[in-house]
This record gives structure tokens, C-alpha cells and sequence, in this order.
């Protein structure tokens, strides 16, 4: 028996990278998987099902809500119960605020900050009726402590911290649990495209000297998803490698 045998998880963007590594992660320990991002991907969709439990990809502009409302009346359709919730999708489009264009500050804040309005807003019913369920948003650690060229996107993740925060305090009473994840320099396709210096630079600013992994993210998410975590809720754990505390 796995920690997440029966359940089923709704992971947003989790085609690839870090959404990607925490499907596997859950699927692992027996969750049934429905994953999001902007375009049907089979090959994931496979990699998850070959774990033995059921999976289904689904195409979604996640920061469109009337689209939201359709998948996951859909997804509760095909599975049955939507017992995890993960917000991990995300862009970012930085820029300096004197030269950050309100199409930059939109984008961004759509897609990051009210796609998670809009998936907590369609799936909340449905824990609600299933008395119970594990709300993890996936913030930054830029959202709690900024960061210069990143205002649209530190906004997001700050945004989704107080969200996760707000959730909790309305449906604790309800048995539903609420938390924020802040990863740091976490080794993804977007971090190796930086320079090696840029990149070398950022680690010595980090205690444990390197930088973290997506299954480094995976294994807090599998913990705040599972009954490990039976009570905590309304917390931001950073994943950082010590580099803010």
C-alpha cells in the first residue's frame, strides 16, 4: 500500500519538469493521476499508467475559467473523485517594471496566480461533498521574498501563497487542507539554459552548495498530499536549499 493508494490527484502543467516529477512521485505511491497543460501529452500520460494506476492527460488553458469548470467536471467524471489538487502551472515573462508591458503583467498573473483561483474554485465543491481533500499551490521562493526583473511573477507566487493561506482558514472547517510549496534554484530545462556562471553564481549563495532537483519538490509535495501531513495546512514550505530563511 502506497501513501496515495486510491486517491486521485489533479496536477496543473505537469507535462514536463517539476509538475511532471511530482505525478510520478504520487503515482508511485498509488495515486491515480489527471494532469493538465496546454496541449494532450500521451507520452506522459504512459509513463504515469506504466506506474499501475490509471492516468489521463488533458488539454487546458488554465487560466480561462469557463475551460477550468469543463475539465474538472470532466475529470470527476472519468475518475470519480478529486482527492489532491495541484497548482503548478506557470510561465514567466520578466522584464524591468519600467519596461514591463501590461501584455507581460496579464500573461503572467493569468496563467500563475488566477488559474489557481479557477481550479480551487471548480474542485472545492467536490472535496467539500467528499469531506476532505489536499490543496498544494505551487508558489516561489521569489513570492516571499521578491526579486528585481520578476515583479509580475514574484506577484503571482506571493498571490498564490495568501490564496493557499485564505483556503485554508475558509475550509478547515470542511476537513480540506490548504499549503503553499516555495521551490528555489531547482534544476529544470529553464534553469540550464542560464549560463554556467550566472548558474555557478547562484549556487554559492546556497548553504547546501547545490541547486535542488524536481524529485526534491516532488517528495514535500507527496508529504503535504498524503495523511503524513494530516495537520498542517495554511503553511509555506521553501524548497531552497537553506538560501532564505
Amino acid at each position: 500500500m502506497g501513501l496515495l493508494t486510491g486517491k486521485t490527484a489533479l496536477i496543473t502543467g505537469a507535462a514536463r519538469g517539476i509538475g511532471k516529477a511530482i505525478a510520478l512521485r504520487f503515482a508511485a505511491e498509488g495515486a491515480n493521476i489527471a494532469f493538465t497543460d496546454l496541449a494532450v501529452n500521451e507520452e506522459t500520460q504512459a509513463e504515469i499508467a506504466a506506474l499501475g494506476v490509471q492516468a489521463k492527460s488533458y488539454a487546458s488553458n488554465a487560466a480561462d475559467f469557463a475551460e477550468t469548470e469543463e475539465i474538472v467536471k470532466q475529470v470527476k467524471e472519468d475518475f470519480g473523485a478529486i482527492d489532491i489538487l495541484v497548482n503548478n502551472a506557470g510561465i514567466t515573462k520578466d522584464g524591468l517594471m519600467l519596461r514591463m508591458t501590461e501584455q507581460q503583467w496579464d500573461a503572467v498573473i493569468g496563467v500563475n496566480l488566477k488559474s489557481a483561483f479557477n481550479f480551487i474554485h471548480a474542485v472545492v465543491p467536490v472535496m467539500m461533498r467528499q469531506r476532505g481533500g489536499s490543496i498544494i499551490n505551487m508558489a516561489s521562493v521569489v513570492g516571499v521574498h521578491g526579486n528585481a526583473g520578476q515583479a509580475n511573477y514574484a506577484a503571482s507566487k506571493a498571490g498564490m501563497i495568501a490564496l493557499a493561506k485564505s483556503i485554508a482558514q475558509e475550509m478547515g472547517p470542511k476537513g480540506i487542507r490548504a499549503n503553499a510549496i516555495a521551490p528555489g534554484f531547482i534544476e529544470t530545462a529553464m534553469t540550464a539554459a542560464l549560463p554556467e556562471a550566472v548558474r555557478e553564481e547562484w549556487k554559492k549563495k546556497i548553504p547546501l552548495r547545490r541547486g535542488g532537483t524536481p524529485e526534491d519538490v516532488a517528495d514535500v509535495a507527496l508529504f503535504l498530499a498524503s495523511d503524513l501531513s494530516s495537520y498542517v495546512s495554511g503553511q509555506v514550505i521553501q524548497i531552497d536549499g537553506g538560501m532564505n530563511m
